[in-house]
């Protein structure tokens, strides 16, 4: 099994061109994934830089016929038409069923010790996919770049929506079999979370992901279970350095740790231009 997240920049390149086509054959390039995650995709943006005002899902759907693609809007508003609609989020496509699919608001705190500091609604896409050795739980985020208190509130919310999971898969609902929406459905303690998390392994919401939860499997970053204490590539102002002066790591994959011994290898691109972020590659042994 094969996930690749990516902050694709709503898929326009350091060349300033906004090219959704040549992004996706890049990631099918690194790898023949099962999984796409896929951070700040847009829909009806002409002022973003190179002009994002295509319907971007729509475009995924188009390139990936045989992925479901399911999109999670952080930011649903009206455009400037007064008639329009224009969204921002994170995009989860899968070629291996989806059993279901969550979408879930993350804290927008305000902060009253700040002074007009910017920031924007973030959301997390979540899908039990059942992948050929049970029942897995892939969620992809973005979280706060400006405003660490909001960041903060978003790691603790994304750790609570684990342990209610992983709550559930242990009591899980009662047997319904009507074929309502009350039918059962699977629950799983195994999870992938992956995403643009703007922070780096030195923060203290990178230690708060992977803190111990009663009763829940503990999420620990894939890279550390496959290469140990070497460092993390940088995935961020790698190229670009509008964003701070030197290369950071903030795009990462955390397993459960019920998962960990399935991991086969983690990697970064390091070298395409296609985005201001690079490419995450997680393998797990089926």
């Amino acid at each position: 099994m094969k996930i690749l997240t990516w902050n694709v920049q709503w898929f326009c390149g350091l060349d300033g061109v906004v090219d959704v086509a040549r992004v996706v054959a890049h990631a099918r390039q690194m790898a023949d994934f099962d999984v796409l995650c896929l951070q700040e995709v847009a829909c009806n943006y002409p002022r973003l830089d190179g002009d994002a005002s295509a319907d971007q899902v729509g475009q995924l759907r188009a390139l990936l016929p045989e992925f479901s693609v399911f999109f999670g809007a952080a930011v649903d508003e009206l455009a400037p038409d007064g008639r329009s609609r224009q969204r921002f989020g994170n995009v989860l496509a899968t070629r291996l069923p989806a059993a279901q699919v969550h979408r879930y608001s993350l804290p927008w705190p305000a902060d009253p010790t700040t002074d007009g500091v910017r920031s924007m609604p973030r959301v997390c896409v979540a899908a039990t996919l059942m992948a050929p050795f049970g029942a897995v739980r892939v969620m992809t985020t973005h979280l706060e770049f400006y405003a660490p208190a909001m960041r903060m509130a978003q790691a603790h919310e994304l750790l609570r929506l684990h342990g209610e999971a992983c709550a559930r898969a242990a009591y899980p609902p009662l047997n319904d079999d009507t074929g309502s929406p009350f039918q059962s459905k699977p629950h799983t303690p195994h999870c992938l979370l992956t995403g643009d998390f703007n922070l780096e392994p030195h923060e203290p919401e990178y230690a708060l992901l992977q803190s111990a939860q009663p009763g829940a499997s503990r999420l620990v970053d894939a890279w550390r279970v496959c290469h140990g204490e070497r460092a993390h590539p940088p995935t961020f102002r790698l190229f670009d350095r509008r964003y701070g002066p030197e290369p950071i790591s903030c795009d990462f994959i955390f397993v459960s740790d019920t998962l960990s011994g399935r991991v086969r290898d983690v990697r970064a691109d390091v070298l395409t231009r296609l985005s201001d972020h690079q490419p995450v590659l997680l393998e797990l042994a089926d």
